[in-house]
């Protein structure tokens, strides 16, 4: 065991896409942790996941380690995107220090703003590194000006705003804290040379700066907080965290206390100890306070619990995460095209799978009544629940989805009183396309609190019911014509800003089952926008297109096929051309489906249907219908 006073535990923050991962993949390479394994070929090898790689984002938060000068630096990189904030929030228990990662262009953005307020509240002093200084719109200066200046907002301590600031290029790999060196290396860089700065003054900052964990090894009963499971194929669950107290060896006899409860949930022993280094998992013989290791032995433990040795009572505290804002109801695939694909079809699949995924992310919850097969789950944002959804998917489970829905609740002071989530929006785009993104967010009651130029982008940031986000990231893209950017962050429970204009047009609903044909699609094409294809399979209550005008659902019929009789035409036959239909992602759909709708996901396939299937029972159900609010008034 390295000795307490030569561990530091750390762990890297920023908003999205502003360098966090390429940052720890720089100094896992440049400290020699991923020597000898292919991952030093690669790039964001912490990204692990599928999907991750696809998107280039981070979702699951990753531990690892890397030796400099004799001490050992445990690194934890969070994700960026403010669906996923419950991450950042979890792992501020394992470490001492957190290193703040801005864009040297953008300057501090809705979650840096988030991820800092939560290491501010827990009284950690970050270390601030300016990424992507070598960019010809880099404003170092400003920006710092700026951080300041957010830091002074959140009431941080006079020590928190005396923090380290570096500058760097996590893609270039050099760190420094003087300006001038950096205008060095980018005067190297521009005449096609490399620069010679490494990242080491940043790792000489962490073991200057950073404190060395608290805790006691000898004679201090072991306890540790549980902050991750990973799923091991050889021996099961295994449980991450760092020691608070004690030390513990394999074959120790351990217990599982429930948090907040401190009640005894399972009694075991340690099959295996491991501790990661770069990429790799190293097993260990033993381990002490201030360790960050993974444990084997206790298959009942989830997020939160506390694994300690067997005359240890009292469960660690842990830190509450903010509650979940949007709610989706999953339900089994009930269409006539069920079964076709997926293996994993029954309400008991999909509720074991929903249960195991609530055990791993405590930002999600799973509410089940047990009295109908469907299952609320609830939780951050859209992009968060479209990954939960695309994961079952590529699982082999055919599911119903239902639209995302806002979490109301009354307020503690007047029962009568609904308030709703509201978030903060930062949007950079065009100056030319300002007007209508400023038009479209007050109609869904934004308000504008800030307007101001950066480089040729115009940044507003406004604050706007979540309910006023759904289904709005389609159309953005649309007014902006894909150069705008749009990040946003939850900020606060406020009272209920009243009814929006409804900004979708009515649907094209299927009336037959069968194939669609280009005879049928081509006389429906001209009252609107098709969703379907020729060749496609169809059947009743499925949407296949949405009108051009406002009014009432359109029952249509896309099969119908061209009658072949023995006389002939006087006209001659016009080739028939579609115009091209895009395929749905997840993340478009689920932004653009109605109340009364559903989504249709299979392992290859996603499809938007009507709730109700039936055309006469929704008629009569729609004038039935109840909305959230008055609902919880009731």
């Amino acid at each position: 065991m390295i000795p307490m006073d030569r561990i530091r535990n750390i762990g890297i923050i920023a908003h999205v896409d502003h360098g966090k991962t390429t940052l720890v993949d720089c100094l896992l390479k440049q400290s020699g942790a991923l020597s000898g394994s292919s991952a030093m070929q690669e790039t964001r090898v912490m990204d692990s996941n599928a999907l991750e790689k696809e998107r280039g984002i981070t979702i699951l938060s990753k531990v690892t380690s890397l030796v400099y000068n004799g001490h050992r630096i445990n690194i934890v990189d969070t994700p960026g995107h403010a669906d996923f904030g419950g991450e950042v929030e979890r792992i501020l228990s394992m470490v001492d220090s957190v290193v703040l990662v801005v864009d040297a262009t953008e300057g501090p953005m809705a979650q840096t703003k988030f991820v800092l307020t939560k290491a501010l509240s827990r009284g950690l002093t970050p270390l601030v590194v300016l990424n992507k200084v070598d960019r010809p719109t880099s404003r170092p200066d400003e920006v710092d000006s700026e951080l300041l200046e957010l830091f002074m907002a959140l009431g941080a301590s006079d020590e928190q705003t005396t923090y380290e600031l570096m500058y760097a290029s996590a893609k270039e790999g050099w760190c420094s804290k003087d300006l001038d060196q950096v205008a060095t290396y980018v005067d190297a860089a521009s005449k096609g040379q490399k620069a010679s700065g490494t990242m080491s003054p940043l790792l000489d900052a962490i073991i200057a700066n950073v404190p060395p964990p608290k805790g006691e090894r000898a004679g201090a009963p072991f306890s540790m907080l549980v902050t991750q499971l990973e799923a091991n194929p050889y021996l099961g669950k295994c449980a991450l965290g760092r020691i608070t107290s004690g030390t513990v060896r394999v074959g120790d006899r351990i217990r599982v206390l429930e948090p907040g409860t401190s009640n005894v949930k399972e009694d075991g022993k340690v099959t295996k100890l491991f501790l990661r280094s770069g990429v790799q998992q190293i097993e260990m013989a033993q381990a002490g306070a201030g360790d960050v290791v993974a444990i084997s032995g206790v298959p009942s433990v989830s997020v939160n619990s506390t694994i300690a040795g067997p005359d240890v009572s009292q469960a660690l505290e842990f830190i509450p995460v903010d509650p979940p804002t949007i709610s989706v109801t999953f339900s089994v695939n009930d269409s006539p095209l069920a079964g076709r694909e997926g293996s994993q079809l029954t309400s008991g699949m999909i509720r074991d799978r929903l249960r195991r995924e609530a055990e791993i992310n405590v930002a999600l919850q799973v509410v089940d009544d047990g009295k109908s097969e469907a299952m609320e789950v609830r939780g951050r944002g859209e992009l968060q629940l479209s990954v939960l959804i695309e994961t079952m998917r590529r699982e082999g489970f055919e599911l119903s989805v239902t639209p995302p829905r806002v979490l109301f609740k009354k307020s503690p002071e007047n029962p009568r009183q609904i308030l709703e989530p509201f978030e903060e929006i930062t949007i950079d785009v065009d100056h030319e396309s300002s007007g209508v993104v400023i038009e479209k967010l007050t109609k869904r009651k934004g308000e504008l609190k800030n307007f101001s130029d950066l480089a040729d982008k115009a940044r507003m940031v406004f604050h706007i019911p979540t309910r006023g986000l759904l289904g709005y990231a389609s159309e953005f893209k649309n007014d902006t014509h894909g150069t705008g950017v749009m990040n946003h962050a939850f900020l606060r429970y406020d009272e209920y800003a009243g009814v929006f204009e409804k900004s979708r047009k009515a649907s094209m609903v299927c009336m037959s089952l069968g194939t669609a044909t280009s005879y049928a699609l081509n006389t429906i094409e001209p009252r609107g926008r098709l969703f379907v294809r020729n060749s496609d399979e169809v059947y009743p209550g499925m949407v296949v297109g949405e009108l051009s005008k406002d009014g009432n659902d359109l029952d249509v019929n896309p099969t119908k096929a061209k009658q072949l009789t023995n006389i002939r035409a006087a006209g001659k036959d016009e080739t028939i051309r579609l115009t091209p239909v895009k395929p749905w992602t997840l993340e478009e759909v689920i932004a653009y489906v109605n109340p009364d709708e559903a989504i249709e996901v299979t392992p290859t396939q996603i499809r938007l249907r009507k709730q109700i299937l039936d055309s006469t029972k929704r008629k009569q159900l729609s004038r039935r219908r109840v909305s959230d609010v008055d609902e919880l008034l009731e």
